[in-house]
This record gives structure tokens, C-alpha cells and sequence, in this order.
């Protein structure tokens, strides 16, 4: 599945809200989220619009492995 391309950072913050994850910090154009749902996990994703999409491909992997999750089941968790 396609990653959408024209993705800021705000809205890919508030997509992640649906696995948990809460706005810690923002410092500058980078925001810093957390969850605790399967233990403990960090990300910071820049608040540029659009996310340049080896940036948004980069945090997504992370946050597939964090949940093990496949890049299709993690797309269509957060935006459909």
C-alpha cells in the first residue's frame, strides 16, 4: 500500500493518537510523542508539511517494529 504523500507532521501526530501515542514535547519543528501501550516507545516526527517520505517511511518502520505490525496493517490502522 501507497504512503500518502502529502502528510504533515500535525496530522501524522494526531494518526498515531490511535495507537496511544500522546504529544510529550514539542522543541522547535519537532514534536516528540510517547506511548505505553507495549511498553515504552519514543518517536519525534518533524512538523514540516509535507513530511519528505523517507522521513514518514523511517517512523513508520519504527513504529512497526515497536507494535509488530506489517506496513499494510499499520497504514490502514492509522489512515482508513
Amino acid at each position: 500500500m501507497k504512503l500518502p504523500r502529502d502528510l504533515s507532521g500535525e496530522s501524522l501526530a494526531n494518526a498515531l493518537e490511535k495507537l496511544g501515542y500522546v504529544v510529550d514535547r514539542q522543541t522547535g519543528s519537532h514534536i516528540r510523542l510517547t506511548t505505553q501501550q507495549n511498553g515504552e516507545h519514543h518517536i519525534t516526527i518533524p512538523n514540516h508539511s509535507p513530511i519528505k517520505i523517507g522521513t514518514l517511511s523511517a517512523i513508520l518502520r519504527d513504529v512497526e517494529t515497536h507494535f509488530e505490525l506489517t506496513r499494510d496493517d499499520l497504514i490502514n490502522q492509522l489512515f482508513y
